[in-house]
């Protein structure tokens, strides 16, 4: 069974940082595409960052450009966000997502924070608060 838990989540002050972590367990995420996304109270879902099969391409939101950083260690079978300069608007629960043989996405911002192209798993998220 594919499955991506998230962690590293928290409270932080504005301006913080914080590195998310996803974890897969019952597949290898070498094939995988790895798309991060976001989804604040009553906002939509909205794609922050994505990540190619080998780490060699990362695309990014332009409401994050700058301040996050995505990548993935193979061996370990995880992928990181790394969250900078933290603002309150970055207040969410925080998702990632997999998509197999995808790396074509991570050429196109549009395609990267498209959520309906990553098909084979989603975490269940964890919860970033920005907050004094």
């Amino acid at each position: 069974q594919l499955q991506l838990v998230e962690s590293g989540g928290g409270l932080v002050q504005p301006g913080g940082s914080l590195r998310l972590s996803c974890a897969a367990s019952g597949f290898s995420l070498d094939y995988y595409v790895i798309g991060w996304f976001r989804q604040a109270p009553g906002k939509e879902r909205e794609g922050v960052a994505c990540i190619s099969s080998s780490g060699g391409r990362t695309m990014y939101a332009d409401s994050v450009k700058g301040r996050f950083t995505i990548s993935r260690d193979n061996a370990k079978n995880t992928v990181y966000l790394r969250v900078n300069k933290l603002e309150p608007e970055d207040t969410a629960v925080y998702y990632c997502a997999a998509a197999m043989y995808a790396d074509g996405i991570t050429t196109s911002q549009a395609m990267c924070v498209d959520g309906n192209r990553y098909l084979e798993a989603w975490g269940q998220g964890t919860l970033v608060t920005v907050s004094s």
